[in-house]
This record gives structure tokens, C-alpha cells and sequence, in this order.
């Protein structure tokens, strides 16, 4: 299916990472190409963050059958699709190819099979155009995207919690390839986490979660808890005082006390345990409360004063990735933010999973940065990188570091109400 997509202009012009308002130039537009994983996304956004066409084919319901990506198929659907996509965007933004300034494509992380795809049709349009084209590290586009909607309020440099199916990293972001490294995942992603607890928990026999990812059933079971505490789950990495992450353990928890409680109710192999709805709020509590407090670190971090990474910006932080979605993970993230007079962000929902607006955008970035630099003709030497980091890390001084930090403590799930632990500081 093709979601053909639009977002409401924003009419300004500006001075990539100083945040200024400037007087307007020539509209430059430029297209994004994005074949990370599973979604075919094509669009076009223009200089002045206005979206002119917005063409995404899910494969979703496909891969759903079979719990999981298969990278063949997933490359086999990528071709048949992308091409179409292509001429869906430009009917949709009504341009010619001619038109187009740039082309933008990820090319870093991801899957290789997928990512090959995207990468031979955009060097294929940039041969044939004569256009520069724009390498694009996938978690950088996320971490800059909300930029686009929120250019006057969001300046350089900012905090990121990138949280995804395949990522989930907090980096200093001072503009495009630019990124500093604070903290990572030593295990899984919470949304590969999540769709590896709601497989286990037998989500799918429920006709509504059928087509959904795991992440979206357990948030939307989550709201019908009863008790939310019915189910214990572990504080990952308590006693390291970094800002990396671990869901290995909880996801490893929940298989123990849903594997306890299908026993206790001798659950049949196609049912599902009676509770379903307590064990996913539990769950989210327990997801958010591990991003809360790696995050509360970094924010601990950047804002001291030895460090001043913040530099003579507001405090802001982003909440970007496909998980940034949720909505109870990113009211916990906000709520924490405001603890320390940081403004928070996220991309629209439409923005935050896989797309190639957000492709586009940090296309648009880079030419603003610095336009001659990112200007590439050199199509061969531009090629695919399954895995791929920032250019910098200060992972070892956060550990160094050593922060102690009075935890601020999860929204409540079914009042929304919030107060600190007081007097509870880690070890």
C-alpha cells in the first residue's frame, strides 16, 4: 500500500546551525531516497522545509506473517517497488526530474540488501539528471528531522534519544555529520525488544494487533490495565553510571513471567494470557523508566559546567526513531525534560519511522552547511555500510564521569501524575 503523505509549509528561510532567520533565495528541492530496512520511501522536500510529496510502500503486513525481516524479500520488494514510488512523488510534488537540485539517499546503517537498492536507483537518477547526490546517514536524518518542523526553536546544538527497531543511542547533535556519541545499546533495540515480547506474548491471535507492530499492540493494550504493577520487571545496568542501554533483561523477564503465568492458567499454545493488557503497561513503565534515567545522565552531563556542551543554546532535547511514536515513552521523556528547563521535541508521528522526507531534509541540511563540500559527482565512490557510527564518541568521559543522579521518577499510567523519588539516588 502507498501512503501518499503531506505536511503543512513552513515559510522561512534560515542559517543552518546558527538558527537565524535570513532573507529568502531561489527554492532549491531536493529528493529523498530511503531503503534502509522494509519501507520504500521516496519524497521531496524543498529549502524552505516544505514537503511537495511524501510516497512510502510498507512492507509490513508482509514481514508480520513471518515474525520477522527476511533481508531477501525485503530486497525483492524494494525493487519492485521503487521505481513506481519514484513516479508517484514526482506527479504528487508535480515537478520534473529536471527540477530537482540534489538527490539524497541512505546509504549507512542498515540492511545491505536494502540499503543496495536504494543506492543503485539514486546513482541511476543522478547519472541520468546530472545531479549531485547526497550520501545520508539513516539515525543522523532521524536525529535532524525535527529541525524541519521546528527550525526557529531547535538550534544547534541539541541532545537526541534515537530509539528504533535497530538503534537506540543518545548523541550531542552540533549539525549534520556532526553527532557525539553519549551512550548506545550493548544488546537489543527497544522495538526490536517489543516485537520480540508481544511475538511471545501471542499479541497477533487478537484480531486488532493482527497487521500491527509489536510496538503499537502493546502501547494500545497498555491502556486498558487494570494494574499496571501486576508484573515486576528489572532496572538494566542500575549500577553502571553511563548512558548505554540494555534491554536484553527485560525482554528476557518478560519470556520468564509470561512463560509463569501461562502455566498458572494453562494458557493453550493459540491463547493469550488473561492479563495481557497489566503485563504491557508494566512493560512500558519499565522501558520508559531505563530510557528516563540513561537520558536524565546525559542531560546531567551536557549541562555541566565544565562541559558547557550546550554551549550559549537553550537545553533542548529530541525524541526521534519509530519508537518515539509512542506516546506514553515520549510523555515520560518530556516530563523528565522539563525537570531541568529543557525543551522537548519529537517529529510529527508521520515523521518519526522510516520515510524519505526525513532523507530529504538532511540532504537539505548538508547543502546548507555547506553547500561546494556535499556537492558529490563522484557516484562510484559512494557505496553501502551495513553498520555505521558518528563521528565522534565521549561514551568513555560520560563513564568517567560517574554521575550521580536523583531519579526522576515515570508518569503514573493511570493518573498522569508524576512526582520525584525523593531522597532515592542510585548507588
Amino acid at each position: 500500500m502507498a501512503y501518499h503523505l503531506s505536511s503543512a509549509p513552513i515559510r522561512f528561510r534560515f542559517a543552518a546551525g546558527l538558527g537565524l532567520l535570513v532573507p529568502r533565495r531561489r527554492v532549491s528541492y531536493v529528493l529523498g531516497i530511503e531503503t534502509s530496512c522494509d519501507d520504500t520511501g521516496i519524497a521531496i522536500v524543498d529549502t524552505d522545509g516544505r514537503v511537495h510529496s511524501n510516497v512510502l510502500y510498507s512492507q509490513q503486513e508482509f514481514h508480520t506473517r513471518y515474525g520477522g525481516i527476511i533481508p531477501p524479500r525485503a530486497q525483492d520488494l524494494h525493487r519492485a517497488r521503487i521505481e513506481d514510488a519514484y513516479n508517484h512523488c514526482l506527479v504528487e510534488a508535480d515537478l520534473r526530474p529536471e527540477q530537482l537540485t540534489a538527490i539524497a539517499v541512505t546509504n549507512r546503517p542498515g540492511l545491505p540488501m536494502s540499503l543496495l537498492v536504494g543506492l543503485r536507483f539514486a546513482r541511476h537518477l543522478a547519472r541520468k539528471l546530472q545531479k549531485p547526490l547526497l550520501p545520508v546517514h539513516h539515525m543522523e536524518a532521524h536525529a535532524l528531522q525535527a529541525r524541519m518542523e521546528n527550525i526557529s526553536a531547535i538550534s544547534f546544538p541539541f541532545l537526541c534519544l534515537l530509539i528504533s527497531g535497530g538503534h537506540c543511542q543518545l548523541a550531542l547533535v552540533r549539525g549534520p555529520g556532526r553527532l557525539t556519541l553519549l551512550g548506545q545499546t550493548l544488546d537489543d533495540a527497544p522495538g526490536e525488544a517489543f516485537d520480540k515480547i508481544a511475538r511471545r506474548l501471542r499479541l497477533y491471535v487478537l484480531p486488532q494487533y493482527r497487521a500491527w507492530n509489536g510496538g503499537q499492540a502493546i502501547e494500545h493494550a497498555a491502556q486498558s490495565a487494570v494494574c499496571p504493577d501486576a508484573y515486576d520487571f528489572p532496572l538494566p545496568l542500575a549500577q553502571q553510571r553511563n548512558c548505554n542501554f540494555s534491554f536484553a533483561g527485560i525482554k528476557n523477564n518478560s519470556f520468564r513471567a509470561i512463560r509463569a503465568r501461562e502455566r498458572l492458567e494453562q494458557t493453550p499454545p493459540d491463547g493469550i494470557i488473561s492479563n495481557y493488557s497489566d503485563f504491557c503497561a508494566g512493560l512500558l513503565q519499565a522501558v520508559s523508566r531505563h530510557l528516563m534515567h540513561r537520558t536524565q545522565r546525559a542531560l546531567e552531563y551536557c549541562l555541566r559546567p565544565e562541559n558547557g556542551l550546550f554551549g550559549d543554546a537553550s537545553p533542548t532535547l529530541v525524541v526521534s526513531g519509530g519508537v518515539a511514536n509512542n506516546d506514553v515513552i515520549y510523555r515520560n521523556i518530556e516530563h523528565l525534560a522539563g525537570q531541568y528547563n529543557c525543551r522537548s521535541y519529537r517529529p510529527f508521528k508521520r515523521y518519526c519511522s522510516d520515510n524519505g522526507v526525513m532523507i530529504a531534509w538532511h540532504g537539505i541540511e548538508q547543502l546548507l552547511a555547506n553547500s561546494a563540500q556535499h556537492l558529490r559527482f563522484d557516484y562510484h565512490n559512494i557505496d553501502i555500510q551495513g553498520s555505521a557510527g558518528f563521528k565522534d564518541s565521549s561514551v568513555e568521559d560520560v563513564t568517567r564521569s560517574a554521575i550521580k543522579c536523583k531519579w526522576i521518577k515515570p508518569l503514573d499510567h493511570l493518573r498522569g501524575r508524576a512526582t520525584a523519588e525523593a531522597g532515592h539516588c542510585d548507588a
